[in-house]
């Protein structure tokens, strides 16, 4: 399965991992591998999470470590990702993007 990450998560991760790499060096690269770990979930088994918003089919992964959503559909054999959002962050942020 392909995964495209949409521009728009592309800069919810640059902004993640830039806000971490200010924190301590090396934290950014480590978020990261979490996001892409997380992503490889989905990407092998998608129906094993579910739909958190109807329109799109768009499901969510959780990362282990640090405390991201990475809400995604799968359609076909291409897993696209929306958006890559901080726990704290409110779900409004991303819906737009469909």
């Amino acid at each position: 399965m392909t995964v495209i990450f949409r521009p728009q998560a592309v800069e919810d991760v640059v902004e993640a991992v830039s806000w971490y790499e200010a924190q301590v060096p090396g934290l950014g690269e480590q978020l990261i591998d979490e996001i892409l770990r997380a992503t490889r979930r989905a990407q092998e088994n998608p129906e094993l999470f579910r739909i958190v918003h109807r329109d799109g089919n768009v499901r969510r992964v959780l990362t282990s470590r640090f405390p991201y959503r990475i809400f995604f559909s799968a359609v076909g054999e291409t897993l696209y990702i929306h958006a890559v959002l901080h726990g704290a962050r409110h779900d409004r942020r991303w819906t737009g993007r469909l």
